[in-house]
């Protein structure tokens, strides 16, 4: 059965992630603790005791030691992917598992992300959305619209029917109101602390493409599907441009997903914390009416163990 391995984004953070995972696999241990970070990682990641795992400067290191334990693990039990994806700053952990970074540099340079972004979000009055029941085309009618007031953009297509906008805080509750007059069937606030994948993360992008001009990227050894393309990269893109263009530039999850479906995935292993991908995944092939599938969620030991047994 083709299998594809889903990263999580940020968001899907908890405190105490990871930490039976820790005491349990030397290989997760290894791979967690293989970067030199300005903070201890293991305790904002197990303890957070200043409550800071919510801030993106932190938030972004700690999800990807945690994604990439858990692929060391994996493959160190013999698993393999067909595909390789992930969800905004997942795309990283993606490229980890498909040997574009090791765990070190997959980290760091993800640490370094995640300073860049919450840099170019100071003093920003933003506002994220999650829209759902309208459909693209109406809710870009809405952001032009609204674009009137500030900058407003779709930054995540989810999956059908759940769309993400984002942007200056007055014209995103300016797109809200004018969504649920098209027809939205409900908005949902998103708790944010910047304008992810939008114009205004240029500077973040900018920041980004001087990083990876000190960086020898390898090519990755599993098919990757990337947010920016939603798709795998067969233009031969330089996976630095691509990245630099993420971060600025709207998630294409749902064209990945659909891509995924469509190459015959059939088993979706979601390495998290949390479950956001899979109900994605779920709404997807409800869309494509496809039932023959399997979705399994990796958030702590006991998953991991039940995956290892497939």
């Amino acid at each position: 059965m083709k299998t594809a391995w889903l990263y999580a984004g940020q968001g899907s953070q908890k405190k105490g992630m990871g930490a039976d995972l820790y005491e349990k696999y030397p290989s997760f241990r290894a791979a967690f603790d293989s970067a030199e970070l300005s903070f201890d990682l293991k305790k904002v990641c197990f303890e957070d005791p200043d409550e800071v795992l919510t801030q993106t400067e932190y938030t972004q290191p700690c999800m990807e030691a945690f994604a990439c334990g858990v692929t060391a693990v994996l493959k160190e039990k013999g698993l393999k992917p067909d595909y390789v994806a992930g969800l905004s700053l997942g795309e990283y952990s993606a490229l980890e598992a498909a040997g574009v970074f090791d765990a070190k540099t997959a980290i760091e340079t993800v640490a370094y992300r995640g300073k860049v972004m919450s840099e170019a979000s100071k003093g920003m009055d933003v506002a994220m959305y999650a829209v759902m029941g309208l459909s693209e085309e109406d809710l870009k009618a809405c952001c032009e619209k609204a674009s009137a007031t500030g900058v407003v953009s779709i930054c995540n297509y989810n999956c059908p029917g759940q769309l993400v906008i984002g942007g200056e805080k007055a014209a995103v509750e300016e797109c809200v109101r004018l969504a649920g007059e098209a027809g939205a069937r409900r908005s949902v606030a998103l708790a944010v602390s910047g304008p992810f994948h939008t114009s205004l993360m240029k500077p973040a992008g900018d920041a980004l493409a001087e990083y990876f001009k000190k960086m020898d990227l390898g090519a990755p050894i599993v098919p990757v599907l990337y947010n920016y393309l939603g798709k795998e990269n067969t233009e031969n893109m330089p996976i630095a441009d691509i990245l630099v263009m993420q971060v600025q530039r709207s998630v294409r999850m749902d064209m990945i997903l659909m891509n995924l479906f469509n190459k015959g995935v059939r088993r979706f292993i979601e390495i998290g914390p949390g479950k956001a991908i899979t109900g994605f995944v779920k709404k997807t092939a409800k869309q494509l009416m496809v039932d023959d599938f399997e979705c399994y969620t990796i958030d702590g030991a006991e998953d991991l163990e039940k995956v290892l047994e497939l």
